[in-house]
């Protein structure tokens, strides 16, 4: 057998066989390296990162009288919470939605956090 009939044997049994979550995670490590992203599991506090990956839910917190605007991103390896200051809403920043992020990491409450980060909104291919 030759080396990508086994690569295909491989993957197809992987496929039936796995989780459809582990799969989907495993897709967006891939994309985030394609991508030139850092993995999130990797980026440690006080590092600048750039990471790839799906929003997983977005969320309005009128703490006091800054409001912010949080969104969960996941790319396969951990999550990272971005969080814009005085934002109630981002037009694209919406739950299934891919990004790339970069900023500095920062850690709450022992989570990842990228603090007004730039970023890019990627097209699903």
């Amino acid at each position: 057998m030759s080396k990508t009939g086994g690569g295909y044997w491989r993957r197809l049994v992987r496929s039936l066989t796995s989780d459809v979550a582990e799969l989907d995670a495993d897709d967006l490590s891939e994309r985030s390296q394609a991508g030139g992203a850092q993995r999130a599991s990797e980026c440690r506090c006080g590092q600048e990162a750039v990471v790839l990956g799906r929003v997983r839910s977005v969320g309005f917190c009128p703490k006091n009288s800054a409001p912010t605007l949080e969104a969960e991103l996941y790319d396969g390896t951990d999550g990272v919470t971005l969080v814009w200051f005085g934002r109630r809403r981002i037009a694209g920043i919406e739950p299934g939605r891919v990004l790339k992020a970069r900023g500095r990491i920062a850690d709450r409450d022992g989570r990842k956090v990228l603090y007004n980060p730039y970023y890019e909104l990627q097209n699903v291919a």
